[in-house]
């Protein structure tokens, strides 16, 4: 459709005399450059086209291009070869071909129909399958996953209701005081010590020290536990309503006992029953005392 409308184009310029008017520029350019401009205006019209170029400033170079002009214009169209069309299959020509000797392989390849549906089928159950066990593995994480998480909630609710709860009970045990230092009778401690002083000194010792707090404690005068030192309850005698001389001879008593259960060094048997003795002494003046 194109190369017709060309080729109309072409068979309306006047091509024919395309070599006279070619050889009239080349004259006038030689002979009468002045009137190349009026010719070329003139040639303009006739052909509808552009025969002159900014670029040119003399007859002949304006003559060059506007016969190249020409020529490209007079010049006939490539012609694209065109493809043939496709030529039409008929059914019968191929069923013919394919029915020849060395096609037959290939017609029992396709042929069996039945195994290729079995095969077709097999692989759809096998995908079939395994999309339901992506499924319940992606059911099964998601359960884990959510009993993780209630199980960590449910630790911190109970570590929160375990920490609201120790305030409580460290208060509770703030006012029920250091638990009490549970003390036999005096004549007890002192008959337990009488009776380590030949073998075990250091065990004479403490229990002479426990004869002496179960005194104090019988007149109200300290009260024993296990948190306080035995200075912090020679400390707490006068307060108590102890005398000076009282609280003067339990606190050397107190101080003897400190260097000497505590030293590394043995405690010599004579200088442990002194000091059970000294207890005694002082057990039965707070006795006196009392009766």
């Amino acid at each position: 459709m194109m190369s017709g409308l060309v080729l109309l184009w072409l068979a309306a310029l006047p091509c024919e005399n395309a070599t006279s008017e070619l050889q009239q520029l080349t004259e006038l350019a030689r002979g009468e450059p002045a009137a190349m401009a009026a010719h070329l205006e003139a040639l303009e019209q006739r052909w509808e086209l552009p025969l002159r170029a900014p670029g040119d400033e003399t007859s002949t170079e304006q003559a060059e291009t506007a016969a190249r002009r020409i020529q490209a214009a007079c010049a006939p169209p490539e012609v694209t070869p065109v493809a043939p069309a496709p030529r039409t299959t008929d059914p019968a020509r191929l069923q013919e071909i394919l029915s020849r000797p060395e096609f037959a392989q290939a017609r029992q390849r396709q042929g069996d129909v039945l195994q290729r549906l079995m095969r077709e089928l097999k692989a759809f159950l096998e995908e079939l399958l395994m999309t339901r066990e992506a499924q319940g593995f992606a059911t099964s994480t998601r359960t884990v996953v959510l009993g993780l998480g209630f199980a960590a909630v449910l630790f911190a609710v109970l570590r929160l209701r375990h920490w609201r709860r120790a305030p409580v009970r460290r208060e509770a045990d703030t006012q029920a005081g250091p638990a009490a230092l549970e003390l036999d009778s005096p004549g007890e401690h002192l008959r337990r010590a009488r009776a380590a002083l030949g073998t075990r000194p250091r065990e004479a010792i403490r229990e002479g020290l426990l004869a002496l707090l179960s005194s104090l404690e019988a007149k109200r005068l300290a009260r024993p536990d296990r948190v306080k030192t035995n200075r912090e309850l020679v400390g707490e005698l006068p307060g108590r309503g102890a005398s000076t001389q009282l609280t003067g001879e339990v606190e050397r008593l107190v101080r003897w006992y400190d260097q000497a259960f505590y030293s590394l060094e043995p405690v010599p048997p004579e200088d442990a029953a002194r000091f059970v003795d000294d207890v005694e002494r002082l057990h039965q003046g707070l006795a006196g005392a009392v009766a």
